[in-house]
């Protein structure tokens, strides 16, 4: 295919889809306003089943039993989100000739509803005559077929699924390359689509209460196995990845250790033969053993691991030929095959009801794969992003971030409590706690939500909702009254309704209407521990309502769990300023629930061609070729116009680095022209006060401020710090970038005492996150310091510019220019201080009734301020001289030929002909002192 026909394809596949999105949408809410007839409208309520406009629709209830074993209807609701990662799998890999349903869940007023493509025909026959593939029982009738085999083994090879047999209630052996309820049916116009994609991938063991199965000692420590509601429970297609990737790394070392070993004992065996006398073999000996204590030390403790893990898995370290080393290595990684890395999972390894073929080792094999997978989670990943977060290369503003966060490593969500107890201890990710605690009572409060809309009225919707914010928000001591039905329901049940989904769902339901502030928070308490594991602390009071003190001490606001739960179920408020600390009365009434709407997940078709200009243009970037980088952005953005159109999240994102580019290469005009529409997108198509939305406010003042437009810059600032305390709190690494960036500007603009607020209330941010001796906190001295020199207080500033200069000292050496800058400022704010000591002791002598004379303050440069600001937000330009490259180049030789004589690996290095090289970087002055040294 040319590019022409991919773009064309691409852009006709978003179109539908947007299309199918739009429709599916009005369709979910129409079948639970009661508007669509069922097709089978004699079933019970929950079995009944919508056609509308040729879109299928289906409610997340156990139909018939179906989720029985697998836990009823919590399986049943959280199926169609596991069937819909599993499409949105399979659509990625675009394997030819194998098709996807269209699929859209929704969630409104508390109802699930799942939305279909119909395939074509499957109308015409019994499900029983349309599957081909698959098992419509859970196991107990299994088909299969040669040309599925074979598509889904393409498929398969992509997503790491293990093709595998299984046995029928016949006793036939049938063979698979996916789960049993995977289900393959060629429709009328002869494609072979694939549906019930719940089980794509391995099941997660740490939440399966299992017999035979032991986890790992750093899961066993955190509690697990646990019992979950469902056992619908799996692994994420991003750790699958990841644990693949990471085992790869593993099996590339223990070959490299084994391979070592065979050359060293080939080499001893050589020198055994070749020697005749028992001194020379004695000395061959001892050079072998010299030789092994060069090893660096830094491998040592490697080395140790890999021979730990080939002893773990019962490998002799004995290697006879390179064969018996990749067999070795792929043992030790526990491949599934003992000649080559072989990493693949089977989805139904612990699925009950099926019978599994084949010899009982190979299964134990497989089942071990899975178990090491989900240790993998707990015991690496975890981590892994708890110590990414300590070190701020990842700072979540939310808890839409947090999660994007977490599903980018592969982490469920329902590890959240256990990510809050880790982060708990740290003193400096106290507001990543604070983030997480928000998060899990406003996802468990939207779990108890859901359940209390689904006996709730239409009619009384808007009086079921705010007596909920009321019990779920409101002070302890606040009057919450009982809401009551009113008289037309009552009257409305008794004449009877036309029969719609709502109607039929409440059933002279008033059991919503009895909810208190302390039952709604003592089954927080329990939903809280029984999903994601997590308690409130000891002495935490919730038996009267809403814990204040405690979301005090993390510094959570109520506004950011209304603002959260809002977000999640698709509640729509009143627009004025709710007193949600009032002591007295409730603060919501039934006038401030102005709409309900649905909340939709989908796949979200990609641009691949213009995915792919975009990352290689990232590439060029880190590599200091920035023009190169721009025109592939460039050509990125014309892409994704061509296939999106006007609107869409990566457009914003092209639109972003495009407008820095223009900003590091000097084009001022044009990077806040490129800003100013990436700002007015993302207000679009992320939301108003979304945290990609605040990142560019922070990057349009930048740019604007480079400008000359230094009111829009502390307009654009002040929108983002507001945003910033709606969404988080003032707890948090990025508001010292904003304090820093407000008050430097006023600085620049002669309000000496407002920006020595900001300045001061920076600081103090930057010492909580980044510790008393970090290269920020001495930027912020610093800045605090000019700030306090201006003024006058010649004392504080000689204080903080101490502070600066002892950081610096410590972390830089007394040579580093900023050491040597530092110096030299307190050398100039010394010799002022002096200056002004003598004037004044001259007004004491002469004349007491004299005034001071005003201070001589200069105005800092816009050059100045605007370097300063380049490098509080992470932007910083390193000058490289063509002598530093040839110093370099022969450094790097001679650590080459030193490498050589010993058994250390090589590495590649390439070194750029670029002299201006610009690095972007997540952190500011800390990266930036470190890379100019």
């Amino acid at each position: 295919k040319t590019l022409p026909e991919r773009l064309l394809r691409e852009r006709a596949v978003f179109k539908v889809h947007s299309d199918f999105v739009a429709a599916a949408t009005r369709g979910a809410v129409a079948v639970v306003d009661g508007n669509v007839m069922a097709i089978n409208p004699g079933e019970e309520t929950k079995m009944q089943m919508f056609i509308w406009n040729n879109i299928f629709f289906s409610l997340g209830f156990d139909v018939r039993d179906h989720y029985k074993e697998l836990g009823g209807d919590a399986a049943a609701f959280a199926a169609p989100c596991n069937d819909l990662q599993g499409v949105r799998a399979y659509a990625a890999v675009d394997v030819d000739g194998l098709c996807t349903l269209g699929t859209l869940v929704v969630d409104y007023r508390g109802f699930r509803v799942t939305a279909q493509s119909i395939i074509p025909g499957i109308l015409e026959r019994e499900q029983d005559q349309s599957v081909v593939y698959g098992s419509v029982d859970f196991g107990k009738t299994v088909v299969t077929r040669q040309d599925y085999l074979d598509l889904l083994k393409k498929a398969g090879n992509a997503l790491k699924i293990l093709p595998h047999s299984v046995i029928n209630e016949k006793g036939e052996e049938v063979e698979l390359c996916s789960s049993v309820e995977c289900k393959g049916i060629i429709g009328n116009d002869n494609r072979h689509y694939i549906l019930d994609l719940l089980r794509t991938f391995p099941p997660d063991v740490n939440y399966l209460i299992l017999d035979g199965v032991e986890l790992c000692k750093e899961s066993r420590e955190a509690g697990f196995p646990r019992q979950h509601k469902h056992k619908l429970c799996c692994l994420r297609q991003e750790l699958i990845d990841a644990f693949v990737e990471a085992r790869y790394v593993l099996f590339m070392k223990l070959a490299a250790f084994h391979l070592r070993g065979l050359d060293k004992k080939q080499q001893l065996l050589k020198d055994s033969e070749s020697s005749k006398e028992e001194d020379k073999e004695a000395s061959a000996g001892k050079a072998l053993a010299d030789k092994e204590k060069v090893d660096e030390p830094s491998k040592q403790t490697e080395a140790v691991t890999i021979t730990d893990t080939c002893t773990t898995n019962g490998v002799s370290s004995e290697v006879t030929s390179q064969k018996e080393v990749i067999a070795k290595a792929a043992q030790g990684v526990g491949s599934l095959k003992d000649n080559e890395f072989d990493i693949r999972f089977n989805p139904d390894v612990f699925s009950p009801g099926v019978k599994h073929a084949g010899d009982e080792e190979r299964l134990k094999k497989e089942q071990r794969l899975v178990k090491e997978a989900a240790d993998f989670l707990v015991a690496d990943q975890l981590p892994a992003f708890v110590k990414d977060c300590a070190d701020h290369s990842c700072s979540p503003i939310d808890g839409i971030t947090l999660s994007e966060a977490m599903h980018s490593r592969g982490i469920n969500m329902r590890y959240l409590g256990r990510f809050a107890d880790m982060v708990a201890p740290i003193e400096q990710l106290k507001y990543l706690h604070g983030v997480a605690v928000a998060e899990l009572i406003t996802r468990a409060a939207k779990h108890l939500l859901t359940t209390y809309l689904q006996g709730v009225d239409a009619s009384n919707m808007a009086t079921a909702i705010s007596h909920f914010l009321n019990c779920f928000l409101a002070a302890p001591s606040a009057n919450i009254q009982a809401p009551v039905s009113s008289d037309e329901l009552k009257s409305n049940r008794k004449k009877g309704k036309r029969k719609g989904r709502h109607n039929l769902s409440v059933l002279d339901n008033t059991e919503w209407t009895t909810l208190s502030p302390r039952s709604l928070w003592e089954q927080l308490r329990g939903e809280l521990h029984s999903y994601y594991g997590w308690e409130f602390p000891a002495g935490t009071h919730v038996s009267s309502g809403c814990p204040e003190d405690f979301l005090e001490s993390l510094g959570v606001h109520k506004c950011v769990l209304l603002r959260s739960l809002c977000l999640k179920c698709g509640l729509q408020l009143l627009h004025r300023d709710y007193a949600l600390e009032q002591r007295t009365r409730a603060p919501f009434t039934e006038e401030d629930v102005v709409n309900v709407f649905p909340v939709a997940k989908h796949v979200h078709p990609r641009a691949t061609d213009a995915y792919s200009f975009y990352l290689t243009g990232q590439g060029k970037i880190q590599q200091g070729l920035l023009r190169e980088g721009y025109e592939l952005i460039s050509e990125a953005l014309n892409l994704m116009n061509n296939v999106y159109g006007a609107m869409h999240p990566e457009i914003a994102q092209c639109l972003r680095l495009l407008a820095r580019l223009n900003y590091v290469m000097g084009d001022y005009v044009e990077a806040m022209a490129y800003q100013q529409k990436a700002v007015l997108m993302s207000e679009r198509v992320n939301g108003i006060d979304h945290p990609y939305t605040i990142t560019e406010y922070t990057h349009l003042a930048l740019y604007c401020f480079a400008n000359s437009q230094v009111t829009t810059t502390l307009k654009l600032l002040y929108r983002a710090r507001y945003l910033m305390l709606l969404v988080c709190g003032e707890l948090h690494p990025e508001m010292p970038v904003l304090d820093s960036n407000i008050g430097l500007i006023l600085h620049a603009v002669g309000e000496y005492d407002l920006s020595l607020r900001f300045l001061e209330n920076a600081l103090q941010l930057n010492i909580k996150f980044y510790g008393s001796r970090s290269l920020k906190v001495a930027v912020s001295y610093h800045l605090v310091a000019r700030a306090q020199s201006c003024l006058g207080d010649f004392r504080g500033a000689l204080h903080n510019e101490k502070e600066t200069y002892a950081i610096y000292k410590a972390q830089l050496g007394e040579e580093h220019d900023k050491t040597r800058e530092s110096s030299e400022c307190l050398r100039h704010l010394t010799q002022q201080a002096v200056v002004l000591q003598k004037k004044i002791n001259d007004i004491y002598k002469k004349n007491t009734s004299a005034a001071l004379p005003p201070i001589q303050i200069q105005a800092p440069s816009q050059s100045n301020v605007l370097e300063m600001l380049n490098i509080i937000n992470g932007i910083l330009f390193v000058q490289i001289r063509p002598q530093d490259i040839e110093n370099f180049k022969a450094e790097l030789e001679r650590r080459q030929q030193q490498a050589s004589s010993g058994e250390v690996e090589k590495h590649a290095v390439t070194a750029g002909k670029e002299s201006n090289c610009v690095v972007e970087t997540p952190t500011t002055a800390e990266v930036a002192a470190e890379t100019s040294r």
